[in-house]
């Protein structure tokens, strides 16, 4: 099992630990995040939950909300705001956004260097280019699971099934970064059981809950699910599921990412990882100009 709750707890102490050194040394780092009210109750669950971790590591939590008939104008115009103060040192823009905003031209706007989630494309082109590591957290929370493994990526066969912007492709550039060879797929994919058979990673990343069944992962494979689904069980239940059968394939994978608790937690790890990479920059950067 790979267990991604212990691995974030380790990334929590790092984070804790180089926080209170910035503010020994008077500086305190700072997340803003821009919440959009909508019926779906999860952003602002997921808002709480980072004010309480963050308050607990140290790192002041500022999150700023808009009602939920904002348009386009509005929310871009609380970015700039956002980018402009010089106290602000990490933005996030809670997901989703109402219908008919451009998340792309939203994601676009945040300062490149105040981008904590690693959305704008800007950095997701230097991500391509290897000039940066600030890749979209989930992405780089899947990469730091492998890492944790202590398995060489060179020349493994790695199979990503879903090619989001934010996810798929980004996990597909961080694989090939390590001279992986990259397989990227979908769920429409001709010969999508084969593929998946034929990975020495296999991490699935569509939405689709149960895709990868016990017959598409071969004995031995490392399998990071990637897929975050709510479903309602036979017991009339929601609860969360990945996009992996994790009862039938689990015995059959040398390692395996359970759903919850795999990518999740990393991914708010690497996330509060990245606020503090933020500010430690500001902090140095005010340092040498003073």
């Amino acid at each position: 099992m790979i267990d991604g709750k212990a691995l974030a707890e380790r990334f929590r102490e790092q984070v804790a630990q180089r926080a209170a050194a910035m503010r020994e040394m008077g500086f305190t780092p700072r997340l803003d995040a821009l919440l959009v009210e909508s019926g779906d109750n999860g952003a602002r669950v997921y808002a709480q939950n980072q004010a309480r971790t963050c308050e607990a590591l140290g790192i002041n939590y500022e999150l700023h909300t808009l009602p939920g008939g904002a348009d386009q104008h509005a929310i871009e115009n609380r970015v700039r705001v956002l980018n402009a103060d010089d106290d602000v040192h990490a933005v996030m823009v809670h997901m989703p956004l109402p219908e008919g905003v451009d998340v792309y031209r939203v994601q676009q706007l945040i300062d490149p260097d105040k981008d904590v989630e690693g959305v704008n494309p800007a950095n997701i082109g230097n991500v391509v280019y290897g000039r940066s590591m600030r890749a979209p957290c989930t992405a780089l929370a899947t990469l730091r699971l492998i890492d944790s493994l202590g398995i060489d990526l060179k020349g493994k066969r790695c199979v990503v099934v879903g090619a989001s912007a934010v996810v798929g492709r980004p996990i597909a550039v961080l694989l090939m970064q390590r001279e992986a060879t990259v397989v990227s797929c979908n769920k429409y994919t001709q010969g999508l059981d084969e593929l998946c058979r034929s990975a020495d990673v296999l991490i699935p990343a569509a939405g689709v809950p149960g895709l990868i069944k016990s017959g598409m992962v071969r004995d031995g494979a490392i399998v990071v699910d990637v897929g975050v689904n709510r479903i309602t069980d036979a017991q009339g239940q929601s609860r969360t599921v990945g996009d992996v059968d994790f009862d039938a394939v689990s015995p059959i994978a040398g390692y395996i990412s359970p759903v919850p608790g795999g990518v999740g937690p990393m991914t708010v790890a690497v996330l509060l990882h990245n606020v503090i990479e933020l500010a430690e920059t500001r902090c140095n950067a005010g340092n040498h100009a003073s």
